[in-house]
């Protein structure tokens, strides 16, 4: 039989617009919509190959449906503006593809698909129709089948049944009285999926319901009798119309050759760099890109393993695969791996199982702890690791990973040390796109044009979702095998691209791949927490957050629930008067921290609140739960180091967050004094000194900054002397507050109106102040400049060592997106570059202390601070050496300097 494949064009296009996230080229301009939808259509070539397809569009104007009902699609708001740049060179590239396009005056898509769907099934073929949209359920048929690419769903007969609770053949009456919000057609009121259904089932059509209306008891029944005039004209938007007058045949609709040159125009102006790669390389080939014949492909065209042609995976479940398997991975040049697990928590897992791959399209699967009821014999657990350490140990045999480090612990619960880790497709994604998600399900998509088969897809959502040891071996196999394989295609595509840019090689190499070591070390190593300290402090904290409370109800003058928004905004503008600042997205006057930060300048209560919720807080995030956080086997917290998380290239810190404990309050302070040295030994904190300021000298090269810094000036006094043009030793401890705060503001890319809050000046003043800045450093002001018209440019800013920090908005129309991407275009080239330093840093002290043998250890890294437990023994050599190696990183037009302390606790040393 031949297959016609429609695709619903208008459906994808808004799926990919909002699931996607805003994706945009070096110009600006969107490209996220265009994306979705030309690799869905990429994809759905390979796997379901027809002989006659196209790709239908809503065309622009009215359609029979408004004139039976003008509020028809009413409530919808305007195509977005982002979204509407990308149709014109969308479908562009759609007809470069080949594709026949389709956009007919006057109907929707689906009606035009409806009607080619049935024209084909009278001519004796089969129809796949691409679509998320439920409307279509009403056409399948035994010839006539859905796919979902965004979930791998296919819905024929007993798939809609299984979906919906009914037949294809009752979906239009099952819509019709449901209703659908999104076009604005009502249905009978209340009348929802399980009701509908219920109601189908018992009378079989909507006719029939209608016709037993008066016998429907209950508040349903009398909105169903309510809405008896209404259901012809609900059921007429719904239906599908599938005889119309269309201006092609279905036998006309043939894939044409592809346009190549018109594709690399568009794949080269909106940057699908994998994809223009892929032309080029047919091009020297002297072949077209490949195409699937559909005699030639294997297997029922409307299976779910269709998507799985020309990928070998296996099954390791007796000891001659493992042998077999194991010769290959000692001898592969490159082996990519991936773990199983039963936890995310990379202390507390253990194994499930492993996957291995070493070629493209190749993988194996080796189950080692599946224990549900029926599952088939795996490999003795002991023994297979057993003969899997010695390759896993070998740091001679490469090993390639997504996210290593994970693997490296979860091996390490075991007694199994993972060396050889040369390469982590994680870390090469965030090197080439920090600003973009580096999860392998959408690397996947985004460079290899695949969908993999998601976590939740086989073992469920939230409290329904099962371990992996209760998943079958054979779905498992499936889902790690092909881990294991699209890493290594991942690793295929990403690392050469590296390769080619001597600087973004660097970062990777240098920095970034041996910090992966080094942090599953800190991570290893944790840190020693004082329990008893921290319990007493959150008692003390407890007892203040009641007197708060306590306040809080005299000013107020009655009790109300501090935490309710609701009960707070009646407090304070309703009671006590108080002028709202701003309004929340429902109207109602907004209580959030900024408005109370402003508040607080005036009114006694915004203040007190701010207080309670602070210390609030704290309590909840660090005294009551770090002491819980305390590993049983360690005795300490181990917090876990996220390298490919901030744009800048900065380190994120989680569970717990050692980033966010504050250091400008007495209490958070004293939390900081919980984190302390064992027995025999102190600990050391290192931390740059100024270092952005440092940064923006030798960036800017201005002069006065240069100079100041050279001279071992105190930078903010000097700041001040220019600025309020007195001698540097007659500058006020006012002034230099000031100075300090124009200083690091201005390299945050602060306005003269944030500056007047901050300094709670008027705005006149914070304005004259910046201009007499800049007046004195006439290098920095240029740098801005200079930059942000590099960033529209390019995209993209770099820091001293070339790492890319990409700035998607900077050619928004959106304004205030626009300034904001400004402002983080200046600033983050300063942040990239002190994150790189630090983990120079990190890199240089690891390699000092395993080279002398030493017993200290990084415990630490938290913003431009490490922070080291040193037994006393060494505590002298470490202090004198650990600011020299941290100064020798880099070599900069200004000093580094980097300041040391030495305590028993954290807060004593900093």
């Amino acid at each position: 039989m031949k297959t016609l494949l429609l695709v619903d064009g208008s459906s994808y296009l808004y799926r990919a617009f909002h699931a996607l996230p805003d994706l945009r080229n070096k110009a600006g301009e969107p490209t996220g919509a265009m994306y979705g939808v030309l690799n869905m259509l990429r994809r759905l070539h390979k796997d379901y190959p027809a002989d006659y397809s196209a790709c239908v569009f809503d065309a622009k104007g009215k359609t029979f449906r408004d004139d039976i009902y003008p509020d028809y699609k009413a409530h919808r708001p305007p195509m977005p503006d982002d979204l509407s740049r990308q149709i014109e060179p969308l479908h562009e590239a759609i007809r470069a593809m080949g594709w026949p396009l389709l956009m007919i005056d006057g109907v929707e898509a689906d009606d035009v698909i409806g009607c080619l769907a049935q024209q084909a099934e009278a001519q004796g073929m089969q129809v796949v129709i691409s679509t998320g949209d439920k409307d279509m359920a009403q056409l399948v048929t035994p010839h006539i089948k859905l796919v979902n690419t965004m979930t791998n769903e296919i819905l024929d007969e007993a798939g809609v049944e299984a979906k919906f609770g009914i037949p294809p053949s009752l979906i239009i009456d099952y819509l019709t009285l449901i209703g659908d919000s999104v076009d604005n057609v009502p249905g009978v009121e209340k009348v929802g999926p399980k009701t509908a259904v219920k109601w189908l089932t018992q009378h079989g059509s909507l006719d029939n319901i209608i016709a037993n209306a008066a016998n429907i008891g209950g508040v349903v029944g009398n909105n169903l009798r309510k809405a008896l005039d209404w259901l012809p004209t609900g059921r007429e938007l719904i239906k599908i119309r599938c005889r119309l007058d269309l201006p092609h045949m279905v036998t006309e609709l043939v894939t044409q050759p592809a346009d190549n040159a018109k594709l690399a125009e568009l794949y080269e102006r909106f940057e699908f760099n994998t994809w223009r790669r892929e032309l080029d390389a047919a091009s020297t080939a002297g072949t077209a890109p490949a195409r699937i014949d559909p005699s030639s492909a294997p297997g029922d065209l409307f299976s779910a393993s269709a998507t799985h042609i020309g990928r070998e995976f296996e099954t390791i479940l007796d000891q001659a695969s493992l042998d077999r398997w194991l010769l290959l991975l000692k001898s592969a040049p490159l082996v990519a791996l991936d773990t199983e697990t039963t936890s995310l928590d990379p202390m507390q897992a253990k194994l499930v199982g492993m996957s291995f791959s070493v070629e493209a399209g190749k993988a194996a699967y080796v189950p080692l702890a599946h224990d549900y009821t029926g599952a088939p014999q795996q490999l003795d657990f002991t023994a297979a690791l057993r003969q899997l350490r010695p390759m896993l140990e070998d740091a001679s045999i490469p090993k390639l990973g997504q996210n290593l480090k994970y693997d490296k612990h979860v091996l390490a619960n075991h007694g199994i040390a993972l060396n050889g880790i040369t390469h982590d497709t994680l870390l090469q994604s965030y090197v080439l796109e920090s600003h973009r998600t580096h999860g392998m399900d959408d690397l996947a998509m985004r460079h290899l044009g695949v969908q993999t088969v998601t976590y939740e897809q086989i073992a469920g959502k939230g409290a329904k979702q099962v371990p992996f040891s209760q998943i079958s071996i054979e779905t498992a196999a499936e889902y790690a095998a092909e881990d294991a394989d699209i890493t290594l295609q991942l690793h295929q595509a990403l690392y050469p691209q590296i390769e080619a840019d001597d600087k973004l090689a660097f970062v990777y190499r240098e920095i970034e791949m041996p910090l992966l070591d080094i942090l599953y070390t800190i991570e290893r190593n944790g840190v020693l927490i004082d329990q008893a300290m921290l319990q007493a402090q959150s008692h003390e904290i407890g007892q203040k957050l009641i007197d708060l409370e306590q306040q809080a109800y005299d000013i107020a003058g009655q009790p109300f629930n501090l935490g309710s928004p609701k009960q707070l905004q009646e407090i304070l503008f309703g009671k006590l008067g108080i002028k709202p600042l701003k309004k929340t997205p429902s109207g109602a006057p907004s209580t959030d921290e900024d408005v109370l930060q402003e508040l607080a300048l005036d009114y006694p209560l915004p203040k007190v609140l701010l207080e309670y919720r602070g210390l609030a807080k704290l309590k909840s995030t660090y005294t009551d739960k770090l002491p819980r956080m305390i590993n049983p086997a360690t005795g300490r917290v181990h917090t876990s180091y996220s390298q490919a998380v901030a744009i800048t290239g900065r380190l994120a810190s989680s569970d717990p967050n050692l980033q966010n404990i504050p250091v400008r309050t007495a209490e958070g302070r004293r939390i900081r004094e919980a984190f302390i040295a064992p027995p025999g030994a102190s600990i050391i904190s290192a931390d740059y000194s100024q270092i952005e300021l440092r940064i923006m000298a030798h960036l800017s090269q201005d002069e006065g900054l240069l100079s100041a810094f050279a001279k071992g000036e105190d930078i903010h006094r000097a700041t001040a002397a220019e600025i309020f043009g007195v001698p540097r030793d007659e500058v006020s401890s006012e002034q230099r507050r000031y100075a300090k705060v124009i200083n690091f503001g201005l390299i945050y890319g602060m306005s003269a109106f944030g500056l007047a809050q901050n300094l709670n000046i008027e705005r006149g003043a914070a304005q004259n102040y910046i201009d007499r800045y800049f007046a004195r450093y006439p290098g920095v002001r240029e740098y801005m400049q200079n930059t942000r018209m590099l960033a529209k440019e390019q995209g993209y800013v770099e820091t001293f060592f070339g790492r890319r920090l990409w700035v998607p908005e900077i050619n928004s129309p959106n304004g205030m997106r626009r300034a904001g991407a400004e402002r983080a275009a200046i600033n983050a080239p300063m942040q990239g570059t002190a994150a790189d330093l630090i983990k120079l840093a990190m890199i240089a002290v690891d390699r000092w202390l395993r080279e002398h043998n030493l017993n200290s250890k990084i415990i630490m890294q938290v913003h431009d601070e490490l922070v080291l437990e040193v037994p006393d023994a060494e505590l002298e050599l470490v202090q004198q050496t650990l600011p020299q190696l941290m100064q020798g990183v880099a070599k900069l037009d200004v000093p580094l300097l980097a300041e040391v302390g030495v305590g028993k606790n954290w807060e004593a040393a900093h």
